[in-house]
């Protein structure tokens, strides 16, 4: 079985050169440089290392089977900042996404909210595509997943940077940090997945998108943002299928699909007014149904928590990123104010809380309808 999966592995190797001869190489690195100088071996001529072709470990493969998940069927990843977790979905044999595995994220930096441009030390926040292009065996960092920032929706609002990762080596300036022996096995779940789909889905998420968090976060700049992301959030919960993602408008749209009697699919501009379309009415449903029950939700616990004085979360925390809190004895001191990191950090603005804008009286409006 180890010898079969060594020479599938082996296989998606000289997939991954053949792309990289195809097109232009560029270095991966997350934090600064990466080791990449001139006169060094082009990294799609080195040898595959070991730590790249290593097999999953027997508890996961156990996992796997038991979870009747195939070894290469498709993968969704879904990281949560402000919890400092990454999840691992996989698709069982009905088809459908179930977790696989939980990992305790190690470092990431920047802030709540999406990144804006390079060296903001911000990770992204988003709907994102990995190919097999995008995954660097070679990684100063042990191993590296780039997660394809900036997408069409990033390019769009004019959004820039480079080089954001998924890796190892526990440190980070706009990636998500793993430790080494995380990253070993999320590698090797993705490389696994690839052979049997060229591509795989990342979801990035400021915080888990329930109502309580909604709340606390009531005042913050990036609602809008954040509830656009939900709708994709909310197709995914509901139906445990990953959300089909094109942009529009400059903005995200999930599940389009064409008009009955469309002549043709729609086509999407990034940058242009979105196409009629339509969206599957079993999947519209249920997410519609979980958006109605959250945003009572979270219009009934907005007025509690401001019936019992309890402020909003900041806006701005004033921290540089976060680890999970298995972590924090371990590297005690590595969240450090943004201020030493971002001069300007320390004299950002305080916005004032976003208005609500109600044009029909329903909570939807006032949480979800107003939000483009």
């Amino acid at each position: 079985m180890i010898r079969v999966t060594v020479v599938r592995a082996l296989v998606l190797t000289v997939a991954l050169a053949a792309v990289a001869l195809a097109t232009v190489a560029v270095p991966v690195r997350c934090l600064a440089q990466d080791g990449q100088t001139q006169g060094k071996r082009p990294e799609s001529e080195k040898p595959l290392p070991a730590k790249a072709t290593k097999e999953l470990p027997p508890a996961l493969l156990a996992l796997l089977q038991e979870k009747r998940m195939p070894k290469h069927s498709p993968i969704l990843l879904r990281v949560f900042k402000e919890e400092a977790e990454l999840e691992v979905w996989k698709q069982d044999a009905g088809g459908r996404f179930q977790l696989l595995k939980t990992f305790p994220i190690c470092r990431w930096s920047g802030d709540l909210g999406p990144k804006f441009h390079e060296g903001d030390r911000q990770a992204p926040e988003g709907f994102y595509t990995v190919t097999p292009a995008l995954m660097n065996p070679h990684s100063n960092y042990h191993l590296a997943i780039n997660t394809g920032f900036p997408n069409s929706f990033d390019k769009a609002n004019g959004r820039a940077g480079s080089l954001l990762m998924i890796h190892g080596d526990c440190a980070s300036a706009g990636c998500f940090a793993m430790t080494d022996e995380q990253i070993g096995e999320i590698y090797a779940l993705a490389r696994d997945a690839l052979v049997g789909r060229p591509w795989f889905q990342v979801q990035a998420y400021p915080f888990r998108l329930t109502p309580a968090n909604l709340a606390r976060h009531r005042n913050s700049p990036n609602l809008p943002f954040w509830t656009m992301l939900k709708i994709g959030n909310d197709h995914f919960e509901t139906t445990q299928r990953e959300p089909r993602v094109d942009v529009c408008d400059r903005r995200y749209v999930f599940d389009a699909k064409p008009l009955p009697n469309a002549s043709s699919p729609p086509v999407f501009d990034p940058v242009g007014k979105c196409p009629p379309f339509a969206v599957d009415p079993t999947v519209a449903r249920a997410a519609l149904e979980k958006q109605r029950a959250d945003a009572a939700e979270v219009a009934r616990l907005v007025g509690r928590l401001a019936a019992d004085g309890v402020p909003a979360a900041p806006i701005y925390t004033g921290l540089d990123g976060g680890m999970n809190e298995r972590f924090r004895a371990r590297y005690f001191g590595w969240v450090i104010p943004l201020s030493k990191v971002m001069p300007y950090a320390s004299h950002l603005p305080k916005l004032p809380p976003i208005p609500w804008v109600d044009n029909d009286g329903s909570l939807a409006s006032k949480w979800f309808g107003t939000a483009f």
